[in-house]
């Protein structure tokens, strides 16, 4: 089966969690998921409710995004951790063992300087026929989305975040 590249972007909620949905509809099929996580190192709920589909769904982790709410550039550490995200994903691309690919929050590191357009394009390049890939995050480079197959945009029209509510529990972490 062809595999395809989707894109989920916009400033809108959602993006990581249609990619979640898409690995748990794919593990129901049968195929195997591996999720890379950028800027995130939060127990997030999703790991706790991926945890029963572990055999079809891998999940890791790089780097955070602290300095993003200080208001400061990157260090070298977190550049170091994104540059390791994407080879994990070339890896699992390439090792041909995994049906689907998810590189989560990798626009929005690119955006935040973590990592180049460039480089994700050769995770792109580097993606065999059979796998689908899938990306998120705001800010999307026009170069990406040019090559992929499906780009939705989420855009936000209401959120309760600007009322003050802060991220609750098996909701927004």
């Amino acid at each position: 089966m062809k595999g395809y590249i989707q894109v989920y972007t916009g400033n809108g909620k959602g993006k990581t969690t249609a990619a979640l949905g898409q690995a748990v509809r794919s593990a129901g099929a049968g195929l195997r998921t591996f999720i890379v996580q950028l800027m995130k190192e939060y127990p997030y709920s999703e790991l706790v409710g991926l945890e029963p589909l572990a055999d079809a769904i891998t999940l890791e982790q790089y780097g955070g995004d602290a300095f993003v709410y200080r208001g400061e550039a990157p260090g070298e550490d977190e550049k170091a951790k994104a540059a390791a995200a994407l080879a994990r994903a070339v890896e699992a691309l390439e090792a041909g063992r995994h049906d689907v690919v998810v590189l989560d929050e990798v626009c929005a590191a690119i955006y935040f300087g973590l990592i180049t357009t460039a480089d994700v394009l050769a995770v792109l390049d580097a993606k065999p026929d059979g796998v689908e890939l899938v990306l998120t995050g705001r800010y999307c480079p026009d170069e990406i989305l040019d090559r992929a197959d499906l780009v939705t945009e989420m855009k936000e029209v209401k959120h309760y975040y600007r009322q003050g509510v802060k991220a609750r529990k098996g909701f927004e972490s």
